[in-house]
């Protein structure tokens, strides 16, 4: 049994968090199968766009307490490490990522949020890092990107209390671009999804790599990023029949995504 699903929808690739009698929370095994699925999603020529959910009323609830409280220091040690390179793939996919927040996504959670590139939150939707409140950090990248999402005062009020907040704060302070009703939550992230498809792949992923790169480094070394991604798009076929219909007063039809 696999605790991570992958279903396609046109261009789009659906990961679903599929261990809902725990609200999906990861654990060793569940870690392990979003692994294997990214690798599919990169691999997959077909999928443009890869939207994270999670099943029943939960996205992630977090890491599983009850697997890390007989850890050891060593322990605790490798579960992060290997905790933090799956987010790390998830976050350096090539293709663009949106979490669709359709619950809680506190601890672990919040930190799988975090590692896709767009968050859209469902009403009912609960985030938070409490890890503090149970005698350890986060663990899976909390401490690093939370505040280079929401600038260093909001993340310190989250991290260091260990107080959840709901969706419309979780908008207020920009960790996440939207707050929808729960049955219209997967049509927006889609909504979404489909609109970076219908554009130049090539282009897309450049500039997803080039503010990836960017926002690890100042800003001149981020400038050259985004030169050698500029240029680089001018080899492409999809750049040359774009600019050669924007002077003709025309529309390309559809990219060749090469």
């Amino acid at each position: 049994m696999s605790f991570v699903d992958l279903e396609k929808q046109g261009a789009v690739g659906i990961i679903t968090m599929n261990r809902p009698e725990a609200l999906n929370a990861l654990n060793e095994a569940v870690l392990r199968d979003l692994d294997t699925v990214l690798d599919q999603v990169e691999a997959d020529d077909e999928i443009l766009v890869a939207v994270v959910t999670g099943a029943g009323r939960s996205f992630v609830a977090g890491a599983d307490i009850g697997q890390m409280s007989t850890f050891s220091a060593v322990e605790g040690k490798q579960f992060g490490a290997f905790g933090n390179r799956v987010f790390l793939k998830l976050e350096n996919l090539t293709k663009p990522t949106i979490a669709a927040v359709n619950g809680f996504a506190l601890g672990g959670g919040c930190e799988l949020s975090m590692a896709c590139d767009i968050r859209v939150a469902s009403e009912k939707a609960k985030f938070g890092q409490p890890e503090v409140g149970l005698g350890i950090t986060p663990g899976f990248g909390g401490t690093q990107r939370l505040a280079r999402i929401v600038g260093m005062s909001n993340a310190m009020e989250m991290i260091l209390t260990a107080r959840n907040i709901d969706a419309n704060r979780a908008k207020e302070i920009g960790l996440v671009s939207y707050v929808v009703p729960a049955e219209e939550l997967m049509d927006k992230a889609l909504e979404l999804a489909n609109a970076i498809a219908k554009n130049a792949q090539v282009a897309v992923r450049q500039s997803k790599a080039a503010m990836r790169r960017g926002i690890q480094t100042d800003v001149a070394t981020g400038i050259a990023y985004e030169t050698e991604a500029f240029g680089l798009c001018f080899s492409t076929e999809d750049q040359k029949d774009a600019m050669k219909a924007f002077v003709n007063k025309e529309k390309v039809a559809s990219f060749k995504n090469r």
